[in-house]
């Protein structure tokens, strides 16, 4: 909040932030579309987006230096995935087929000393090319959904996604513990394949849709879910290893 609202009391600084923001929930909702599952409907993505900017608006500390659009999208994409969370819309199954993913990829890190390739994947898992693709696609949901959980085994401290993001506004010390990540960072970006590492860019950084990036690649969508589910589980992996925290 700038010295725009300066003249309002702070009851009226929050309606108007509000009034202002409220195209961003749109935005957010389309572009989280593909993240969620389908019978999660597009009235219940706008509720919890809504109550996500009324939540930044109350938190939103202007003295931190970070823009309240930033700090709005980053909640509202939060509020999104609570509501998907309180649901538990996943099986028990799907739960256990994405967690032996990330053991077997964990594993597999270790045993190559880099992340391995898909067909590497699929040969230790047991299962061709295709399959192990297709249990890529039942599992991208919640892949997305756990990125938002923090990396820590006693729940605090930042998610994975809030690592990969840009997000402005830090003390001193965590403005020097955010540059060492994100150095560590581009090192893991560097070590996924050339099509992870694109796909990862033109979602997070250009801000592209599933949509708009399979026509970059020439590839299907769903091709881009699989690679976008595979990327962030490798990166995953990565920094929960960095934490000290057992994949």
């Amino acid at each position: 909040m700038s010295d725009t609202y300066s003249q309002y009391s702070p009851k009226d600084r929050k309606s108007r932030l509000i009034k202002e923001h409220m195209p961003l929930i749109e935005l957010v909702v389309d572009r989280m579309v593909p993240q969620v599952p389908s019978f999660l409907t597009r009235d219940d993505m706008t509720s919890a987006a809504m109550m996500g900017l009324i939540d930044a608006v109350n938190r939103f500390d202007e003295s931190r230096g970070v823009l309240f659009r930033t700090f709005a999208e980053h909640r509202i994409r939060g509020a999104i995935f609570d509501e998907v969370r309180k649901m538990d819309w996943f099986s028990r199954t799907l739960r256990d087929k994405h967690a032996r993913i990330t053991q077997t990829l964990s594993r597999l890190e270790v045993q190559l000393g880099r992340a391995p390739e898909e067909n590497e994947m699929a040969t230790a898992m047991g299962l061709d090319i295709d399959e192990y693709r297709h249990l890529l696609a039942e599992v991208c949901h919640l892949g997305c959904v756990s990125l938002h959980e923090t990396l820590s085994s006693d729940g605090t401290g930042q998610t994975f996604l809030e690592n990969l993001e840009s997000v402005n506004g830090m003390t001193a010390i965590e403005k020097i513990e955010a540059n060492e990540l994100t150095k560590e960072l581009a090192g893991y970006l560097k070590q996924l394949s050339e099509k992870e590492r694109l796909v990862i860019s033109l979602y997070y950084y250009e801000e592209l849709s599933q949509k708009e990036i399979a026509e970059v690649l020439d590839v299907s969508e769903g091709r881009v879910s699989q690679l976008h589910s595979q990327a962030l589980l490798k990166l995953k992996v990565k920094m929960q290893r960095r934490r000290g925290g057992a994949p």
